[in-house]
């Protein structure tokens, strides 16, 4: 593209753990556009939000950053459009929008991500979407400032319906750049190996079907989408269900339902006056601009102010949180239809020993709903993974047509587990012991 008033500006570079560095030209249109984007409000709050919510209780390294993983992903992004530019003729503007979309695909996530989201009820994208298309925001101002077309193409890449749904892809689907990235700099920074497979011959092996309008893997990338997908499981059951983060979790969230419930009493926590905290706190729905203040430092904030609450509930719970010590957690491996009976028996004993079960016992079943680490779902065909099955006449298949490995993967993954203070352990491994009929306790 031509050169702007960028052009005097020098190379923008960012050393990155996981890919080395990332480079951004400002002396382009499309450079300088990112450089702003990246200066924004909205994306430097990124820096203040942790990729892995509460993963730093279980893993002491994952305290990496939304605004670290962004970045990779726009590098992942750039890297793949290149590849496939060589190969196929791309709108540029398209993959400007691929890249901005890459770019600001988690500007409107909550405190410590996904965490607060389930508290608040919302979705991280919805306030995303918002964002790129409001005149309110600054990357808002920036995108229509730059093309009139730009916070629509944004919009509908990160909401999945944007044309040509190939490009899009690379941003929303089963294996997108988004997911590249997350897996392996958790891996990275967790410590946990499993995240690792071969990222490039994944971006060496991706295609485009261009009669189908959707992204395809060449036969020869088949091994390297399998290793992918269980990268994803492996991650998920020794990182992302962690029993050590789920417990804080589990904490967190007893912490703002004893806040909700001081609230509602009239017994009101220590709020800053004034605030978009004390709004949310109130249960009232926070604008746009009011959810894009907030980050993981006001949470805490307001946790180390209740460690001295006049409450004694909130107090122990805060006190607890930002002690770690957290709550224990037992796997209910037994017969389904004991898992009703010992986990009533285990809120009772709480209640016995003078602990409110309202918020000091929990059953933990993963949001309730089997995750999926790949799944071919009939009515969203646009998030199946597709791959080349042959060398001499090749057809393009859906992998789990192809690849048992993957077959194998498409069963839900649940959990269900009992929270309750670790000062209950033993009392409650005897119940435990009693009740099962096989395994030992998992803790």
């Amino acid at each position: 593209m031509a050169k702007t008033k960028g052009n005097d500006l020098k190379e923008r570079i960012y050393r990155d753990p996981v890919h080395n560095i990332i480079r951004l030209n400002p002396a382009t249109d499309e450079g300088l556009l990112l450089v702003e984007l990246i200066d924004t409000a909205e994306f430097q709050r990124l820096r203040r939000i942790r990729q892995l919510g509460l993963a730093h209780f279980a893993y002491q390294g994952a305290e990496h950053s939304r605004f670290t993983h962004s970045l990779g992903v726009l590098h992942l992004a750039s890297r793949v459009l290149e590849r496939l530019a060589l190969s196929y003729e791309l709108s540029e503007d398209d993959m400007i929008a691929v890249r901005v979309a890459a770019l600001l695909h988690d500007i409107g996530h909550g405190a410590f991500s996904h965490v607060i989201e389930s508290i608040q009820g919302f979705h991280h994208e919805d306030f995303t979407i918002e964002a790129v298309e409001s005149q309110e925001t600054e990357a808002g101002r920036l995108l229509a400032d730059f093309s009139k077309d730009l916070p629509k193409k944004v919009a509908e890449i990160i909401r999945g319906d944007f044309k040509p749904m190939a490009l899009a892809q690379l941003v929303s689907s089963q294996l997108d750049v988004d997911r590249m990235d997350y897996l392996l700099r958790d891996s990275l920074m967790t410590g946990a190996k499993y995240g690792i497979f071969d990222l490039e011959w994944i971006i060496k092996s991706l295609e485009i079907d261009e009669a189908n309008d959707r992204l395809y893997v060449s036969a020869r990338g088949v091994y390297a989408v399998e290793d992918y997908i269980q990268s994803r499981y492996y991650m998920f059951r020794q990182v992302y269900f962690h029993r050590t983060l789920r417990s804080a979790e589990v904490i967190l969230r007893a912490i703002f339902d004893r806040a909700f419930f001081l609230v509602r009493e009239g017994g009101n926590p220590w709020l800053a006056q004034g605030t978009q905290f004390e709004k949310l706190l109130h249960g009232e729905k926070l604008t746009l601009t009011e959810h894009l203040q907030l980050d993981d430092s006001d949470v805490i904030f307001h946790i180390k102010q209740w460690q001295r609450s006049r409450d004694e509930i909130l107090s122990d719970l805060a006190s607890r949180f930002l002690n770690r010590r957290l709550f224990k957690v037992f796997d209910l491996d037994m017969p389904e239809e004991d898992r009703h009976a010992f986990s009533s028996r285990v809120r009772g004993l709480v209640e016995a020993r003078g602990y409110d079960p309202s918020f000091y016992f929990a059953e933990d079943k993963a949001g309730d709903v089997p995750y999926y680490f790949y799944r071919k779902t009939p009515d969203d065909p646009k998030q199946f993974i597709y791959v080349e099955d042959g060398y001499s006449n090749p057809t393009i298949r859906e992998i789990s047509e192809v690849s048992a490995a993957v077959r194998g993967l498409q069963k839900g993954y649940e959990i269900h587990r009992v929270c309750f203070p670790h000062e209950l352990k033993d009392e409650i491994a005897e119940i435990y012991h009693g009740r099962a009929a096989s395994g030992d306790v998992k803790r």
